[in-house]
């Protein structure tokens, strides 16, 4: 039986800020806020939490990474490519000594 799937709802970044502005604004709960938006209280913890972390480069959307995360993401694959680098050298060092052997 095919299941149905359930299109998820997409915020654009202006209302995610304005959320966060009116539940900061302390007049009224984080739960009254979001059920008078439509949304969780969950949802706008999590947007609140990104707003607080990121600030003004929040919300960047469509899989767009910030330039600290896109040097992380960099400097992981380099650090992967040297780790088998060293790795394939200490193997092939081994290899070699071993075929020779020293006089004693």
């Amino acid at each position: 039986m095919p299941t149905k799937r359930i299109k998820r709802e997409t915020y654009t970044r202006e209302y995610k800020l304005e959320a966060v502005r009116l539940s900061d604004e302390g007049t009224r709960s984080v739960a009254e806020v979001a059920a008078d938006l439509g949304l969780t209280p969950e949802q706008l913890y999590r947007w609140r939490r990104e707003f607080a972390k990121s600030g003004v480069t929040a919300f960047s959307g469509n899989g767009k990474v910030s330039s600290a995360d896109e040097e992380v993401h960099r400097l992981r694959r380099d650090l992967k490519r040297i780790t088998e680098e060293r790795d394939f050298l200490k193997k092939a060092t081994v290899a070699l000594l071993g075929s020779f052997h020293l006089p004693q």
